[in-house]
């Protein structure tokens, strides 16, 4: 079990006193009352709950995920002994957010790619289907029922390289965990971003939340001129404390990291996109998708890709786990426009170490292609979407203001879309952990305004253009999209009358 996963409840006892009877069906669980029942745990599973999940290499996180017309993604079935089962994770589940993402709108496939995303650790919020479907018909269909995780609740991923001072810090502790550090001024450890007062949370992707303090020392002895550390300031850890969550190292944001990932754009030439595909054991000896032969002077190159590259993603979709035919076949399902995230053996190594995937800080990275990609909102005029996906009524009174500051990069982390037969433009894509996402926007969100000025006429285009230079922050009025059942928010799905389909995750 996670160390960090201090504070949640015993899931474990929740085990014993309740059992979900399957004769009722995921629609209308039963609950048992053992002759200890305490009200309070079932309290705790009408409403939401944070899950912290972890996977050894080669390993699954313990549940199966099925798609149940729409009721949306609920977990069938959790594998005694697993991370899902010690951290909580329920049969008849609905999984409401997959790290800072809020998801319950989303669809199926969304959300299993979302997971799969994450790497070796995730964390849902999840809520019990029959609980969900109760909150629903009492508060309407456009309820969000996911609590929003903001900036609040990031840990930070520090890493301190050691100078003549040392790394710059000393250790509080009593005879073991949980560490505090007591920063040197000017040191390595805050110049790398660890905060004052921050709690000791990992060193090289290790937890020490229960090492005695001679443990902490030969590990940060055994990690040489350099370590990475996983640290919350106290700000951080209250705010966790307060949402009754882990302090979840998927949520983290990088601060002087040694390396990242890479966001190629690749343009095909007439003699091709000038690289080879090839599927070879990784560092951790599971089969990759790799990138060689890149010629000189051809588009691959041209775009910064190196021999011996590993791929992790295709149009920001993760290809982890997938065979190598089926990730050509993304690739070229991509046109002569393609975009790759990518890693070189350092950054492989990196993220191997600190068991975190690329993906989650890629948002950094990202370098816009132009003023009008820098707020990532490229307008599309989508011409071939149904007629009910063009109808959508807004939520009444549902209206709200946010603000967003840049990432680094200069992104947002959000892409609008319009539909040709109706003025509304909405946000069609929210990028993981990006500015956006963490002040809630989501996707089917109707742009009202943009730092005052009105949408919904003939020149939002050329607003955007104008908008996408000016100084942040990025002013928003949003109206969400009313979810009615789940039409609204999840894409048409052929074949409602299909078998239903679970995926171990």
């Amino acid at each position: 079990m996670e160390a960090a996963t201090a504070g949640l409840r015993d899931t474990a006892s929740l085990t014993r006193k309740f059992e979900f009877n399957p004769k009722w069906g995921i629609d209308n669980p039963v609950l048992s009352l053992a002759e200890d029942f305490d009200p309070s745990d079932l309290q705790c599973l009408q409403r939401p709950r944070f899950c912290l999940l972890s996977k050894e290499e080669g390993r699954s996180f313990g549940f199966h995920l099925q798609e149940l017309g729409r009721a949306g993604p609920v977990v069938c079935r959790v594998d005694p002994g697993t991370s899902a089962q010690y951290q909580g994770v329920r049969e008849g589940d609905r999984i409401l957010g997959v790290n800072d993402r809020v998801v319950e709108c989303e669809d199926y496939a969304v959300v299993v790619r979302c997971i799969q995303a994450s790497g070796p650790r995730v964390l849902l919020t999840v809520l019990a289907q029959h609980v969900h479907d109760v909150a629903r018909a009492q508060q309407g269909n456009s309820a969000h029922l996911c609590p929003p995780l903001g900036p609040g609740v990031r840990p930070r991923l520090c890493h301190v390289v050691k100078d003549e001072g040392g790394f710059g810090f000393s250790v509080s502790y009593s005879h073991q965990g949980p560490f505090w550090l007591v920063l040197s001024t000017g040191g390595a450890a805050e110049r790398s971003g660890v905060p004052p007062g921050a709690r000791l949370l990992e060193v090289n992707g290790v937890s020490v939340e229960k090492f005695t303090y001679h443990q902490l020392s030969r590990k940060l002895w055994q990690s040489g001129d350099q370590v990475t550390l996983l640290v919350a300031g106290p700000e951080v850890e209250e705010r966790c404390r307060q949402l009754g969550m882990p302090l979840a190292a998927p949520l983290a944001e990088g601060w002087a990291l040694p390396t990242r990932p890479r966001r190629l754009h690749l343009k095909k030439g007439p003699q091709g996109f000038g690289f080879l595909l090839r599927e070879e054991k990784g560092l951790d000896g599971r089969p990759g998708q790799f990138l060689w032969e890149v010629d000189p002077g051809l588009p691959a190159e041209k775009a910064g890709m190196q021999a011996g590259d590993r791929l992790v993603a295709v149009a920001g979709e993760s290809v982890e786990g997938l065979g190598h035919e089926e990730t050509v076949a993304r690739i070229r399902s991509q046109g002569s426009c393609v975009s790759l995230i990518v890693v070189d053996p350092k950054a492989d190594r990196f993220f191997s170490m600190v068991r975190l995937s690329p993906l989650l800080f890629l948002e950094s990275t990202e370098a816009p292609a132009s003023p009008q990609e820098t707020c990532l909102a490229s307008l599309v005029e989508t011409k071939d979407l149904p007629v009910e996906d063009t109808a959508v009524p807004l939520v009444p009174g549902g209206s709200r203001q946010c603000s967003l500051y840049p990432a680094p990069s200069g992104g947002y982390g959000f892409r609008l879309s319009c539909v040709a037969s109706e003025p509304r433009i909405f946000i069609s894509q929210v990028t993981l952990g990006g500015p956006a996402a963490q002040a809630g926007l989501q996707m089917g969100d109707v742009i009202l305004e943009v730092n005052g000025y009105p949408m919904g006429g003939e020149n939002d285009l050329e607003k955007l253009q104008q908008l996408a230079v000016a100084e942040p922050p990025l002013h928003l009025k949003l109206a969400a999209r009313s979810c009615q059942g789940s039409e609204a928010c999840n894409p048409p799905r052929f074949g409602e009358d299909r078998a239903p389909v679970s995926e171990l995750l």
